[in-house]
């Protein structure tokens, strides 16, 4: 928190190891010049209800880095106006095989945090006026040190720099063709891969294995 340089705090952060999709989660934001910490909800697209707010049907806790730059779509807009940042210790990851999970693996930092690169959106309820605000993950195309735990997809880190970082979360930067290099996979930092029985109970089958980071 000191090293992103964080102005307000939501009255509580939300700090648990395991957080599913569509659950509130803290997220680092720059809105108005101030950077900030907020509660979202991990789930991009949201829906009006009775309560306020609830998440689309539309699957959204990740956003494709090739839907970027589609527009019309979910993070078109928030690309380039609401970027976020997710620090954790680390992230889950399940490979599935015919629609069924084969394993599940957790990925943590070796020393300190990781920090996913985000989107997260404002929304208002014109009903009742309520207000909430949703955020989704990144994701890239497979990175081949980590095929053999998820062969689909890999999550954007962005490199604990930062004046990257503050590059990232700087809402006057709106042409986000410098941001281009990252959207290919790349691991800034070395991570620990344990193959666990589930997230929910978070057993280890193993010992944890040293992924090294990229040069």
């Amino acid at each position: 928190c000191e090293g992103l340089q964080i102005q307000l705090f939501p009255e509580s952060q939300i700090f648990s190891r395991f957080i599913r999709a569509s659950n509130q989660v803290s997220i680092v934001r720059q809105k108005d010049g101030v950077r900030r910490m907020d509660n979202a909800i991990w789930w991009l697209l949201l829906e009006p209800s009775t309560i306020g707010f609830k998440p689309s049907k539309y699957t959204s806790f990740n956003t494709r880095y090739d839907k970027l730059n589609v527009k019309g779509s979910a993070g078109y807009q928030a690309y380039r106006h609401s970027r976020c940042v997710i620090a954790a210790k680390g992230f889950g990851e399940t490979e599935y095989v015919n629609n069924k999970p084969l394993h599940y693996h957790d990925l943590v930092a070796k020393d300190g945090a990781i920090l996913l690169g985000g989107l997260c959106r404002e929304w208002i309820n014109k009903d009742t006026g309520e207000t909430a605000l949703s955020c989704s993950v990144i994701t890239l195309p497979p990175h081949p040190k980590l095929m053999h735990i998820h062969s689909k997809a890999s999550p954007l880190l962005l490199p604990l720099d930062m004046a990257f970082v503050n590059q990232w979360l700087d809402e006057s930067i709106t042409d986000p063709t410098e941001f281009d290099p990252l959207l290919q996979p790349h691991i800034p930092y070395d991570l620990m891969a344990i193959q666990i029985d589930k997230p929910s109970t978070f057993n280890a089958l193993n010992n944890a294995i040293l992924i090294e980071q990229d040069n």
